[in-house]
């Protein structure tokens, strides 16, 4: 059984990653991938950077390499370091070709005593530092299941008739990306009885939702507003039917991670009274449920209060310098620099963080 090897960061996996990997399949019986953790270049997770290989090429065994040699380069005592590392994972295992785009190929095809398949970039002009710059930019060379796990999903909750939408819009057209319209109105305009919808009904909101929220990642660049989710259903489902169908609880459980950053609409702005609404006092008592839900969860999230451009200067100080895949507390500490006033259940306490 022939056996090839490709290792890598894959920091983000890309086209000519694509390629490299697909060769090696072609011509290969089976294909070992390490990838190293490399903190220094990426802070995307090992974890989501090796499931991205894994659902393209179910074919190819995936080694996560947690402790990795951070050392680059071509001294002696760093290739032999990075031999000594990658045998040491392959745990004797034959290795008969090494597949790469770099001239670490030669030594270590030496060292393993496997051929060295070198292959060109097949005309792809870009690379993973290019790319971890600008994700945007080289959009075309990201499949879509690494570009939307590159994007800031910022969601934004509150009852009826709290500037949810209106704020989204607005944001995505300053920020010159895609938003996405809550579909839930959509659906019940075309679908209601009597002003209202059924438990199936809801669910139904749920996950065409997240269908076309997944495809609007895709037209996003670096972040995508988006107009509630299915925690927000399922609050409606509550309210209404004093339930939730088993379908919709699991599609609210999956947003709790969904999101990087959540942001609740007060209810601060006059009421829009229009005949698809239930009134200013079922506002105030879905707020208030919307509010409860997200503490049982332990869901953190940021009070939006005041004119639409109040708003949108606390999104964006919140925005500014917020990484995706930071560790919390860093991305707390950042966007606690402004020392905003908060409350006690809309953050999570630095100091009980810290501990």
């Amino acid at each position: 059984m022939s056996t090839g090897l490709i290792i890598g960061k894959f920091a983000p996996l890309h086209k000519g990653h694509q390629k490299v990997i697909e060769t090696a399949l072609f011509q290969m019986q089976n294909v070992v991938v390490l990838i190293y953790d490399a903190p220094e270049a990426t802070n995307v997770p090992l974890q989501i950077r090796a499931r991205w290989i894994r659902s393209l090429y179910p074919r190819a065994d995936v080694i996560e390499c947690w402790d990795g040699p951070a050392a680059c380069g071509y001294t002696p005592e760093i290739m032999k370091l990075q031999e000594d590392y990658v045998l040491t994972k392959l745990a004797g295992r034959k290795i008969d070709a090494i597949y790469s785009c770099e001239p670490y190929g030669e030594h270590m095809s030496k060292a393993l005593g496997a051929e060295d398949r070198r292959l060109s970039r097949f005309g792809i002009p870009t690379s993973g530092t290019l790319l971890r710059k600008d994700p945007y930019a080289g959009r075309e060379f990201l499949h879509p299941i690494v570009y939307r796990d590159l994007i800031l999903n910022v969601v934004f909750l509150g009852a009826p008739s709290t500037g949810k939408s209106t704020l989204a819009e607005e944001l995505a057209k300053r920020h010159n990306t895609a938003w996405m319209p809550e579909f839930g109105h959509e659906y019940w305009l075309a679908h209601q009885s009597e002003h209202r919808l059924t438990p199936e009904q809801l669910v139904e909101i749920a996950e065409e939702h997240v269908l076309r929220e997944d495809i609007a990642l895709l037209k996003a660049n670096r972040v995508l507003f988006t107009d509630t989710n299915a925690l927000t259903t399922y609050v409606f489902s509550q309210y209404y039917h004093g339930q939730a169908l088993s379908k919709l609880q699991m599609r609210a459980l999956t947003a709790q991670s969904r999101y990087d950053l959540v942001f609740l609409c007060d209810t601060d702005i006059p009421f829009e009274d229009t005949w698809d609404r239930s009134g200013a006092i079922s506002r105030e008592i879905m707020q208030k449920m919307i509010i409860a839900d997200l503490r049982m969860r332990k869901i953190p999230f940021v009070k939006l209060s005041g004119s639409l451009e109040r708003r949108i200067h606390l999104v964006d100080m919140y925005l500014d310098g917020f990484n995706k895949y930071d560790d919390p507390l860093v991305n707390y500490e950042k966007v606690c620099a402004w020392a905003f006033p908060v409350h006690r259940y809309e953050h999570f306490s630095l100091e009980k963080a810290r501990t």
